[in-house]
């Protein structure tokens, strides 16, 4: 019987190692298969530098290695945010066309449109610390350039009044600091903040300069987006035009009187409110109280301007975006 027992657990302890075998081939096997599917089917790419790089016409000095690393990390962070990117590059087909003809009027190099997008994902966003619009005005600066902001009105929010703002804050800065790199380091942490920095470490440069970590990532962000906008293909966005976001039709109406009902002028401009605030805004309240008195131009949109297939596209819209 004692026998009968020693041999019952040999043979029980064959049968577990064997199904332990069976397992471990089992596991083994799967798990080699997955490293294989991985890959065949799954690339993470480095992206590409440039050997040369501008930004409003002056040389990025690329020969520096913490100068390339830094552009190669938000190249990557930006790459790879994928979701974000895409959005910018849908948005930028509606709104970069005002940007670049205010940028042109205001002699604004054409690459601070990029300082928008990482400002605000051009869209009229809303900061923790109460920066507000598509340039992310804080309200002192933003009536310091002549945006007029009240609980009714806020001017950070139109694309047209607050980069016309943005343009003479981005010259002040240039004028005063020396260069469009500077400038944009600047319109992050403050002139004084940076002409601080500026004298204490006895430099003129900006890519010279030891900052804190936001501002010191901050120009390799416009870099960064200012590559990726420009060359989308090469790193791995394909948008064709019919995917992006076209500019709205409108036409002009004045807006003036007192205790104005913006709901019922919205009605009697042929559109709905949810379409005034759309178009316009900066208006904050459907209650215009306007007690100055003043005389606003809002934007209506044209009768079929809100329906996506009557909206006026180019010829290519299948054509894959190549530049922005």
């Amino acid at each position: 019987m004692k026998k009968l027992s020693i041999v019952a657990l040999i043979l029980a302890l064959m049968a577990i190692a064997g199904e332990a075998f069976i397992f471990a081939t089992r596991k083994e096997h799967s798990e080699e298969l997955h490293a294989k599917a991985i890959r065949a089917g799954y690339r993470v790419y480095a992206p590409p530098l440039p050997d040369t790089l501008s930004l409003a016409g002056q040389r990025v000095p690329l020969n520096l290695y913490y100068v390339r690393e830094s552009l190669d990390r938000e190249l990557v962070s930006n790459m790879y945010y994928q979701s974000n990117m895409l959005f910018c590059i849908k948005r930028a087909t509606r709104v970069f066309p005002t940007i670049e003809r205010i940028l042109k009027e205001e002699g604004v190099p054409l690459d601070m449109k990029y300082l928008c997008v990482i400002e605000s994902n051009l869209q009229n966003a809303t900061s923790p610390a109460g920066a507000q619009g598509y340039w992310q005005f804080m309200k002192t600066t933003g009536q310091k350039y002549g945006l007029e902001i009240n609980d009714e009105v806020d001017m950070r929010n139109d694309l047209e009044a607050s980069t016309r703002a943005a343009c003479r804050f981005l010259k002040d800065l240039r004028r005063r600091l020396g260069g469009w790199a500077e400038a944009a380091a600047a319109y992050n942490c403050g002139e004084a903040g940076l002409g601080k920095r500026l004298d204490r470490q006895q430099q003129k440069s900006y890519y010279d300069l030891y900052l804190n970590r936001e501002t010191q990532r901050y120009v390799y962000r416009i870099l960064a987006v200012k590559l990726i906008m420009q060359h989308p293909q090469d790193y791995g966005f394909h948008v064709r035009r019919c995917d992006t976001y076209p500019e709205l039709p409108y036409t002009e109406v004045k807006l003036s009187g007192q205790n104005v009902d913006l709901c019922q002028f919205a009605l009697d401009n042929g559109t709905t409110y949810k379409m005034l605030r759309e178009m316009n805004p900066w208006l904050t309240t459907d209650t215009l109280k306007n007690k100055a008195g003043k005389t606003y131009t809002v934007r209506i949109p044209t009768k079929k301007g809100t329906e996506y297939n009557t909206i006026v596209r180019g010829k290519h819209d299948t054509d894959v975006i190549e530049n922005l």
